[in-house]
């Protein structure tokens, strides 16, 4: 089966997976061979031949731990071992039988400059001992660089959870088999630094998470014009100038035209603005799809505008203020894709309007709203997190902390419309626009402003050509 480095597994898929691979005889020992040694080559990289520290656990986690410290031994580098407990599992017991090396006990202080973390890895559900939290908490205290195997310890694979408080920070994660739904979420995301995948021959699962990775955008064909590259209204209402930004962004993120629908004081001369009811603009069967939400305000004028947006057969991304307004009704006889962009406040307020409590990560929020609305669910925020009704799930690598300012949730509406325009599925389009969205961050020099994000959505859309 063909293996994907874009694979997000819960910890009881990776657990799945490893069985898959046992079963058609590869061995467990096999297995942590494999996970050791690649993550020793990163481990003695970032060594660069100082001395390193490797804190073993009494799982299979510690057994990686084990072989990653005879790797680095073998290579003439200077490894100290400290076993936090006795191993517990066959595998790892193996590994520490195989290491060449001395194994110190908890209450050793070895003078090392990288730690690496090798305590507990995907399977831990509840938090560190005290005694393990203050091993943990010192040991990465007294080194000044410091990677963590699979995840750090502390961490829930499935949901991104601290559990306990005050773990320490890492300067790389790196990830066994396939990443896991933790190196993408808040609150741990911040604290894993860099992050790498150790490859292990896990197969593809079709069921399994995604990372967003960069799209494969097409220039346009030679007989393309205007309309066959897609036409996407954007619903302006009470404060155009969010509906601009939107609309400024679409224009780099492959439409062939941009109409704003409403009052434009102040758009730009290669912006087409159609200020005609609504209703008679909509007639127009060249729409490919429509944004609304951007600035739309919150009175009976953008409800009504929400409205008719969403009667007509045209797919729709609908975005900020459009997001507290909707409700079941106005997706009642739709047939088209609908795709929703809350953050954590516009996420609370549509579980509220589709008549269910929220509860659980933000993963399974965002996997219920889908599935019980049958939208396409962008959660996003510093974790941005896409679902579908179907159950597919998709996440975003960590984009710019620059991003938390005003009106770049604008932009990704903008975005994510304009490739549905262009003609992606809505799921695809969700994701294209998120990392058209990230890049463009990348691009703009911070700090910077929602505008200037906008203009640099073209560029990132040039890098994936």
């Amino acid at each position: 089966m063909r293996q994907s480095p874009d694979q997000v597994l819960t910890a009881a898929q990776m657990r799945d997976a490893e069985q898959a691979l046992i079963a058609d005889g590869i061995s467990v020992d096999e297995l942590m061979q494999r996970a050791g040694s690649g993550a020793a080559e990163w481990v003695w990289r970032m060594s660069g031949g100082r001395a390193v520290t490797v804190l073993c656990g009494p799982g299979n986690n510690g057994g990686d731990g084990y072989v990653i410290a005879e790797a680095i031994r073998e290579r003439g580098g200077t490894v100290a071992v400290i076993a936090a407990s006795e191993s517990k599992t066959e595998a790892s017991r193996t590994a520490r039988g195989l290491y060449q090396g001395k194994v110190l006990t908890r209450d050793a202080a070895p003078q090392g400059e990288v730690l690496v973390d090798c305590l507990f890895g995907t399977g831990l559900t509840r938090p560190l001992e005290v005694d393990d939290h203050a091993l943990l908490n010192r040991l990465a205290a007294s080194h000044p660089r410091r990677v963590a195997i699979d995840l750090p310890s502390g961490v829930h694979a499935d949901n991104g959870l601290m559990l306990n408080a005050s773990l320490p920070d890492w300067h790389l994660t790196l990830a066994l088999g396939a990443w896991k739904p933790a190196h993408f979420l808040l609150p741990a995301v911040p604290t894993m630094g860099e992050l790498r995948l150790v490859p292990i021959g896990v197969a593809d699962l079709p069921e399994a998470g995604r990372l967003i990775g960069r799209p494969q955008l097409l220039s346009p064909a030679a007989d393309d014009h205007k309309y066959k590259r897609g036409l996407l209204g954007v619903v302006a209402g009470a404060m155009p100038g969010a509906a601009l930004l939107a609309a400024r962004a679409a224009q780099g993120a492959g439409a062939g035209y941009v109409k704003l629908l409403g009052a434009g004081e102040g758009a730009p001369p290669d912006l087409v603005v159609d200020r005609e009811p609504l209703a008679e603009v909509l007639t127009d069967s060249r729409f490919a799809a429509l944004l609304v939400g951007p600035g739309l305000g919150r009175d009976a004028v953008a409800r009504e505008r929400l409205a008719v947006a969403l009667s007509e057969p045209i797919p729709a991304v609908v975005d900020a203020d459009g997001l507290v307004l909707l409700s079941p009704r106005n997706l009642a006889e739709r047939e088209v894709p609908v795709i929703a962009t809350p953050h954590e406040g516009e996420l609370f307020a549509l579980e509220r309007a589709f008549g269910f409590e929220g509860s659980g990560s933000k993963v399974e929020r965002a996997e219920a709203l889908a599935r019980m609305s049958g939208i396409v669910v962008v959660a996003k925020g510093a974790d941005t997190v896409v679902a579908a009704p179907d159950g597919r799930v998709a996440f975003a690598l960590r984009a710019s902390s620059w991003l938390s300012t005003a009106g770049t949730g604008d932009v990704l509406a903008g975005a994510i419309a304009s490739r549905l325009a262009n003609g992606a599925d809505a799921f695809a389009a969700a994701c294209e626009g998120v990392w058209l969205h990230g890049e463009a961050a990348r691009h703009t020099p911070a700090p910077f402003t929602a505008g200037q994000l906008a203009e640099q959505v073209a560029r990132a859309y040039a890098a994936c050509l």
